[in-house]
């Protein structure tokens, strides 16, 4: 029988979640949560909104929304549902989750919906820090570094849907909102706590609305998560959740039991629709060891149907022996080609609309039961096409990249959700001996 996110463990009563997080994907979410379990937060992720309440006895919740890219005035929408139903489940703090590499555009997200949430919240201060130490995104001076460089050096800049062409996040946010954006920096944080509180508390007296803030490592996350502490809502990357848990340690319970997952067994494939550099490097590498079959979007285009009946049809003869590798990832090149000749929404639209059919043959006809799956807008679609109504987290195969187990599902099935620029070269193989 299919777990739902109803279900309790009777032997003790249920708590209330203390932390409410709202992520504009999918692979965020779980990059998200993955941190929160590892910092000892029992944590769910919901697919979407609920419409039914929260029974699961947990410490956190994240509700994983796909809104990273589509108009501002929805994406609002559905973070302000999300935010309305943390409330009523009990939540105390807020936590808005943005890509580490800040992904968006002069007209959003991350702007408007942050200045929607703050609104919502009745607070007139909030911080921005999308640093993430363990995957190399630093911000110091208020810049935006990725992988030792600046993000507009570090292949962001060549994003299909929201290329980053500038590392300065003051100057970024603040083409995105009303509030005067400030800076935290990094010399302050390095005094302490007290100090950052003491910034939070100047910057609010000089009007300033959102404090962008550095970190390069993780005990600038530690020092800025105390100064927060009484903060309704932070927004962030993922490494601020790595801290936030222990402002609240005293109340967490059962935390050796935070990334317990039941074990699931059956055939294996990967799904990826992520054009990032460290995707291509995973499949470059994961081509070596298992079967692959490539989608090209213009083929989808000219005849959609054989090509999405031939990778299932590779699939099918290859999934008893172990993994098989279907992909729509391409170089940089490749995807303005396709772009220029059917337009950036619907070359998108029509990859995932394949990988999405693939991914409810592969688990409904062809038995496949554990998925891998790379880049956000994929992820988006394959939980969508499988019924997916929630996660329960696991261990970590990478930094920000943990196995999952589905709620909703007629059957648990293990996904993993990575986010194109996370996993080590190796991380599409290697996963699977990581699994519970």
């Amino acid at each position: 029988m299919a777990d739902s996110l109803s279900k309790t463990d009777e032997r003790r009563p249920r708590a209330r979640p203390i932390l409410g997080c709202i992520a504009d994907d999918f692979t965020g979410a779980t990059d998200l949560a993955s941190q929160l379990v590892g910092a000892g937060m029992r944590t769910l992720q919901t697919i979407g909104t609920p419409d039914i309440p929260l029974e699961a006895d947990v410490d956190a919740v994240v509700v994983a929304l796909k809104s990273r890219t589509i108009p501002a005035k929805d994406a609002i929408e559905q973070s302000i549902q999300a935010l309305d139903w943390l409330r009523e489940q009990g939540c105390e703090q807020f936590y808005f989750k943005y890509c580490s590499t800040f992904d968006s555009t002069p007209a959003g997200n991350i702007g408007p919906v942050t200045e929607a949430l703050m609104e919502a919240l009745e607070t007139d201060f909030t911080v921005a820090c999308p640093a993430l130490p363990a995957n190399r995104r630093s911000v110091f001076n208020g810049y935006l570094f990725a992988n030792g460089v600046p993000l507009n050096e570090s292949g962001m800049q060549d994003h299909p849907l929201t290329p980053m062409t500038d590392a300065n996040l003051v100057r970024v946010l603040g083409a995105q909102t009303r509030h005067t954006v400030g800076l935290i920096d990094y010399n302050t944080l390095r005094q302490g706590d007290a100090a950052v509180s003491a910034r939070i508390e100047a910057l609010r007296a000089g009007g300033v609305g959102i404090a962008i803030c550095d970190a390069i490592d993780n005990d600038d996350l530690f020092v800025l998560a105390r100064a927060c502490r009484e903060l309704p809502l932070v927004t962030a990357g993922s490494g601020l959740a790595l801290a936030l848990p222990a402002n609240v340690a005293g109340r967490l319970g059962h935390t050796e039991d935070a990334a317990r997952l039941e074990p699931v067994t059956g055939r294996e494939a990967v799904l990826s629709g992520s054009c990032s550099r460290a995707t291509l490097a995973q499949i470059e590498h994961a081509r070596q060891h298992m079967p692959s079959v490539h989608l090209d979007a213009q083929a989808l285009a000219d005849d959609y149907r054989r090509v999405v009946d031939g990778a299932l049809e590779h699939a099918e003869a290859h999934l008893e022996a172990g993994p098989v590798l279907i992909y729509a990832s391409a170089s940089p090149e490749e995807v303005r080609l396709a772009q220029q000749r059917l337009g950036v929404q619907e070359a998108g639209e029509l990859v995932e609309s394949a990988m999405a059919e693939i991914a409810a043959e592969l688990v409904g006809r062809l038995g496949v039961c554990r998925l891998l799956v790379a880049g956000g807008e994929t992820s988006g679609a394959v939980v969508g096409a499988l019924g997916v109504q929630g996660l329960r987290i696991g261990e970590s195969i990478d930094p920000g990249v943990p196995w999952t187990t589905t709620l909703g599902t007629d059957e648990p099935l293990a996904l993993a959700l990575k986010s194109g620029n996370f996993g080590a070269t190796d991380f599409m193989t290697k996963a699977w001996k990581l699994m519970p």
